[in-house]
């Protein structure tokens, strides 16, 4: 089989897990207090809605195994 004789230059690969930059990003913006309040309120809402849909889902989801639910039909009842 044919084999390379060169070295293949992945040292690199290797080397770019060690590589720090010398720039340092600029410092994060603080929330003003509008938007802490909106990112609140964004969030209640979105709990609000999840629990609201899991109390009105969970009748739904209950198996009641009482024969009084049991539904016939008008023409299983006349003959």
């Amino acid at each position: 089989m044919f084999r390379r004789r060169e070295a293949v230059p992945f040292a690199f690969v290797a080397e770019a897990d060690r590589f720090r930059s010398n720039v340092t990003p600029p410092p994060r913006q603080r929330a003003d207090r509008s938007q802490l309040m909106g990112r609140t309120l964004i969030g209640l809402t979105l709990v609000a809605g999840f629990a609201g849909s899991l109390l009105f889902g969970l009748p739904s989801l209950e198996t009641d195994q009482s024969p009084a639910h049991t539904q016939s039909s008008e023409a299983a009842r006349s003959h």
